[in-house]
């Protein structure tokens, strides 16, 4: 196992995320715990030493799931992170109270990593506020020592981020952000890792295969993989990719059997981050892919001052490419939580002025209606 340098700690590179836990009869809120611990024991046995949990995971039974799994080892030798679940903003005036359950689930008396979970559009206002005291509630715990290190995981966009840590920048120790060669430019990942590099901030990767994503390429993407390093299998390009980025210091990657925490231990066993060419090739599949799915708008705003509406129509168009290529999800929903009705993509009126002036020729009035459809019966 590979292991990163953190604040005087070797932490191994791969982490196990307990969001994508094995189940039973495909219910999520039913851990099988029996594989559970059968995958903890072979983590434990192959030096991984960093476990990644949070209270909402499997319907809030991920955190009990992971306290009994890792109650059979010392203390010492695994790091556990878990996070507040500011994402429900009726959790926001509970710090104190789900900090106290969530070390009782667990079952210890500390956390070694603990995260203002999923700063974003819909709750940066509150996590910034004052009178939910938040952040002085998590800082006065590593004060105490129930906390050691204190971070953040973000959605949000490069805007969001940057408030927080204009706020709270200055005792952020690590950040967790969704990075992998296909949200590297179509989430923004890359400014998002230079923002973190100007804090001195660690980066600590979620999704590292875009939720099963990236691990199954087309045949014909697969082939131009293998042309370039034969022994390389489809999911290792996505650890590699992530290998090739100094920033990054702990992938967490959600595995749900044994057989993929084998495979991803075996990866990440040896050091081979990409050449220029190689990252190259995988860029350039990762634009094809996005192409299939994606308006290419390219933000140069043209269409804002012919909306008479007062669209942000290249914000609504990013959020649109987003849910189309997730196949739903909860980003688009989340981010327009924190945008005005009025500002919504109901209230495009097709007037196609926008249109008119678009150098892509984006038929963005259809794209709306479309929109607005798909975020009507969407779950979120």
């Amino acid at each position: 196992m590979l292991y990163k340098d953190f604040q005087g700690r070797k932490l191994s590179a791969l982490g196990l995320g307990a969001m994508r836990l094995p189940v039973i009869d495909g219910d999520d809120a039913r851990i099988d715990e029996a594989a559970v611990q059968e995958m903890v024991a072979y983590a434990m046995d192959h030096g991984v030493n960093y476990y990644d949990t949070a209270w909402g995971y499997h319907g809030e039974n991920s955190e009990l799931a992971m306290g009994r799994a890792l109650a059979r080892y010392p203390r010492e030798s695994f790091c556990l992170a878990t996070k507040f679940p500011g994402y429900d903003l009726r959790n926001m005036g509970r710090v104190e109270e789900i900090f106290e359950r969530q070390l009782e689930k667990c079952q210890v008396e500390y956390f070694d990593f603990y995260l203002f979970h999923n700063v974003c559009e819909m709750n940066i206002n509150e996590y910034l506020d004052p009178r939910y005291g938040i952040d002085a509630y998590l800082k006065k715990q590593k004060a105490n020592g129930r906390i050691r290190h204190l971070g953040f995981s973000a959605h949000g966009s490069v805007a969001v981020m940057r408030r927080f840590l204009e706020a709270y920048g200055d005792h952020m120790e690590f950040c967790q952000i969704q990075l992998n060669y296909l949200d590297w430019t179509f989430q923004d990942a890359r400014a998002k890792v230079a923002l973190l590099k100007e804090y001195n901030i660690p980066v600590w990767v979620m999704e590292p295969l875009r939720g099963g994503r990236l691990a199954n390429l087309t045949e014909e993407h697969a082939a131009r993989l293998t042309a370039l390093r034969p022994d390389e299998k489809v999911p290792a390009w996505a650890f590699r990719f992530l290998q090739s980025i100094p920033e990054v210091t702990v992938t967490l990657s959600g595995m749900s059997n044994m057989e993929q925490l084998q495979e991803n231990i075996r990866t990440f066993e040896t050091d081979r981050p990409l050449n220029e060419q190689e990252t190259a090739g995988l860029l350039a599949i990762a634009g094809e892919m996005l192409g299939k799915k994606s308006l290419p708008c390219t933000a140069c705003r043209y269409c804002t001052s012919h909306c008479p509406q007062g669209l942000d129509i290249p914000e609504l168009i990013r959020l649109y490419n987003e849910h189309n290529f997730s196949g739903g999800g909860f980003i688009a929903p989340m981010a327009l939580m924190a945008v005005p009705e009025e500002k919504h993509p109901t209230a495009c009126v097709g007037c196609r002025s926008c249109e008119a002036v678009c150098p892509q020729q984006i038929r963005i009035s259809e794209a709306m209606a479309d929109f607005a459809g798909k975020l009507k019966s969407s779950p979120f």
